[in-house]
């Protein structure tokens, strides 16, 4: 699962990105950016600015205005950054257009969480499990991943129409899915067995 994995051997510099809107006042996203930096460091990421935009809510192509994400844009340029942490979960569609307008890493905090996750988890139990909502939450996503989606598979026993890389790729994710949870039906079991032991 390298999509979320963040090094641990040189710490990141990051900008972390908020938005102000009716329901949550300057305050309250003050509060959610601290707890976002400190889920960064957590992860080994330096966040060195933060972005805030004041919107009746999220815009649904970019999550922030085009001029905020210019601003973003210049920030990371001129400053070498190489990751942008936006507090609210991301649609697919956001993250995309982002990712091509930023052209660095984009997260968002259930992704970052993910990762924090995944660099502790330390039983078989555990490391099912985030490996499970990883691909559970990427699977939507999976679109940003490739740029080549109009080339067809043929060949044998693909004949016909073919099937996109995409649809490969979803397959193949659901297909973990179904293995991962069964393994953790088996974990389950085997802990069921020791325990009465």
């Amino acid at each position: 699962m390298k999509e979320f994995i963040i090094s641990e051997a040189q710490t990141e510099k990051a900008v972390l990105v908020g938005l102000v809107t009716p329901e949550q006042n300057e305050q309250k996203v003050k509060e959610y950016l601290d707890e976002l930096a400190f889920l960064a460091d957590t992860a080994g990421v330096d966040a060195v600015k933060r972005f805030t935009q004041k919107m009746d809510y999220p815009n649904s192509v970019t999550f922030v205005g085009t001029g905020k994400l210019q601003e973003i844009k210049e920030y990371v340029v001129e400053n070498e950054i190489g990751l942008v942490i936006f507090d609210d979960e991301l649609s697919p569609k956001q993250l995309r257009n982002i990712e091509k307008e930023l052209q660095v890493k984009i997260l968002d905090r259930t992704s970052l969480i993910l990762d924090i996750f995944a660099s502790r988890a330390q039983t078989a139990h555990a490391k099912t499990q985030v490996e499970l909502a990883q691909y559970k939450y990427m699977l939507p996503r999976l679109t940003r991943l490739w740029t080549h989606l109009e080339r067809q598979r043929g060949g044998v026993g693909m004949r016909g129409p073919g099937e996109t890389q995409l649809e490969t790729d979803k397959r193949i994710i659901l297909d973990k899915i179904a293995r991962l949870k069964k393994e953790l039906v088996d974990i389950d079991k085997q802990k069921s067995v020791h325990s009465q032991c």
